[in-house]
């Protein structure tokens, strides 16, 4: 109970946690928010890292007006670099562990649900790999299945990269220019609700068109 209490404390007051590293650690804060970002995103048993809310939180710090010694561009660079290596992580241990854990010692593992998720991976592996770095947990599981489900890894790496940039370019900027208005500093809680909130809306979105469709088909 306590320790979700204080993964709680630690999403809603990002802002405070992260001011008291910074003055403490100074640079050294670099390497502490690469390695947060490298391991929710690269390892499947982390996904209650913070993501989103913590590149937020970190493209405010790198703002000059906070005076803070965090540089937008080296902490953008990172940070993307931290986002897609963790993915191709994720994605090879997918690759290593699947053929092993489908191979039919396991009774409920099968083989026909692997070539399934391949299947879905090879027709709408890209989107699903882009989405899911906006959607909180699903992040972390996505390059994991694409790897168990045998996603060709030259489709996937183009995905991976051009999501994880995308990913860390809006939310670093997006702190950097308006994490420091009043109204976000006063209200930074709010904000990052807000952030998670959003984040999961095109899975939301996706979910409602597939039942939509779902719907269609058994009517016809």
């Amino acid at each position: 109970m306590e320790v979700i209490r204080y993964l709680i404390d630690l999403f809603l007051h990002l802002d405070k946690h992260l001011s008291v590293i910074i003055q403490q650690y100074g640079t050294w804060t670099y390497l502490l928010l690469f390695t947060v970002i490298f391991i929710e995103t690269g390892l499947v048993i982390t996904p209650f890292l913070p993501g989103d809310s913590l590149l937020f939180a970190a493209g405010t710090f790198a703002s000059p007006a906070l005076g803070s010694p965090l540089n937008i561009w080296v902490l953008w660079f990172l940070l993307c670099l931290a986002a897609i290596l963790g993915d191709t992580v994720n994605y090879w241990i997918g690759h290593y562990i699947g053929p092993r854990a489908f191979s039919g010692e396991v009774r409920f593992l099968k083989k026909k649900y692997l070539d399934r998720t391949h299947e879905f991976y090879e027709r709408h592996g890209g989107k699903t790999i882009v989405l899911a770095r906006f959607v909180p947990i699903v992040r972390t599981f996505a390059p994991f299945v694409a790897g168990v489900g045998a996603m060709s890894y030259g489709s996937f790496l183009i995905y991976n990269v051009f999501g994880g940039i995308l990913w860390v370019t809006l939310f670093t900027w997006g702190g950097y220019f308006f994490g420091t208005l009043p109204f976000v500093q006063k209200n930074f809680s709010f904000v990052v609700l807000a952030i998670i909130l959003i984040s999961v809306l095109p899975a939301v979105v996706e979910v409602v068109k597939e039942k939509t469709r779902a719907t269609r088909k058994a009517e016809a």
